[in-house]
């Protein structure tokens, strides 16, 4: 039996956020290493954490999204045309993930993930996914909550789709929940030589 992959629309949050840089204006690229607990975007009504509280910039978009919940690397640009390049699926922009998995998954589980998935939104592309040494990284507020007697797994992902919460429901769909999710790179560009929390910006 076949299936067949749905098409991915970009939201119309992102959308709204597409806007042409004026010809005159100089292009504006922010590399953010977003701590566990922001939010990607530099306003919320609710008073949590968000851009503003780390990025001073002005007139910077943030080049697709990450999960309030994950960490790692958030592209911000005043360029619409390379915002919509990085996040747009159809663009097809390679999205790297070091997650931390509940268990140990064999070669045969992360076999599925490369093959591809079956998940409510349709069948993923297949991945490119490897299991790393963990990673040397900055301790994450709050830490995760392990459990003594299941190990956890470091596991490299690398995407070119853009789904809501994409690696969680891979890994959860082969039966390894991820704990921790930090972006690695986005295309061309990592979080190489960034702290968590700070940003470098590059012309």
């Amino acid at each position: 039996m076949e299936f067949k992959r749905k098409r991915y629309n970009s939201s119309s949050k992102a959308r709204q956020n597409h806007k042409v840089r004026p010809v005159n204006e100089k292009q504006k690229i922010v590399l953010f290493n977003k701590p566990f607990d922001v939010l990607s975007q530099f306003t919320d009504d609710d008073n949590r954490k968000t851009l503003k509280d780390f990025i001073p910039i002005k007139e910077v978009y943030a080049a697709g999204r990450l999960d309030r919940d994950s960490e790692g690397l958030l592209l911000l640009t005043n360029d619409g045309k390379l915002q919509h390049k990085l996040a747009n699926p159809k663009q097809k922009t390679t999205k790297t993930y070091w997650a931390q998995v509940e268990g140990s998954p064999t070669e045969a589980d992360l076999d599925k993930l490369r093959k591809g998935v079956i998940l409510k939104d349709g069948l993923t592309q297949p991945a490119q996914v490897s299991i790393m040494d963990e990673p040397d990284i900055w301790d994450r507020i709050p830490p995760i909550r392990e459990r003594a007697s299941i190990p956890t797994t470091w596991v490299s992902i690398s995407i070119s789709e853009g789904r809501n919460r994409q690696v969680r429901r891979m890994t959860a769909f082969i039966g390894f929940p991820t704990l921790r999710l930090i972006r690695y790179s986005i295309g061309k560009y990592t979080i190489d030589n960034i702290t968590n929390g700070d940003y470098r910006e590059i012309s």
